[in-house]
C-alpha cells in the first residue's frame, strides 16, 4: 500500500465506536522504512469547530484492519490523545 492510499481514510475505534477522523499524517522509521505511527487530528474546541490543540498519535500496531474506505484501530482514545 501507498502513502498516499492511507492518508485521508476514515479511522474508527472499535473500542468505542466512534469515528475519530481522517489520517492526516503518518510517522514512518527512517532506517527501517516502517510506518510507526498514523496521526489524526483530536476533536474541535467548540462543537467540533475553531480547528483543534491535539491529535491522536496511534501506533500501527493498533491498527486492525485497513479496508478500502476506514482504518479500524483498538485504542484507548485517552491515552492516545496528545496536546501541541
Amino acid at each position: 500500500m501507498r502513502l498516499c492510499e492511507l492518508r485521508d481514510k476514515e479511522v474508527i475505534n472499535i473500542c468505542s465506536g466512534r469515528r475519530l477522523g481522517c489520517i492526516v499524517d503518518v510517522e514512518i522509521n527512517v532506517c527501517s522504512g516502517e510506518v510507526e505511527a498514523v496521526i489524526i487530528p483530536g476533536p474541535g474546541k467548540i462543537c467540533g469547530f475553531l480547528g483543534t490543540d491535539c491529535e491522536y498519535v496511534i501506533p500501527f500496531a493498533c491498527v486492525r484492519k485497513i479496508g478500502p474506505d476506514i482504518v479500524i484501530v483498538e485504542i484507548q482514545e485517552e491515552k492516545f490523545l496528545q496536546k501541541f
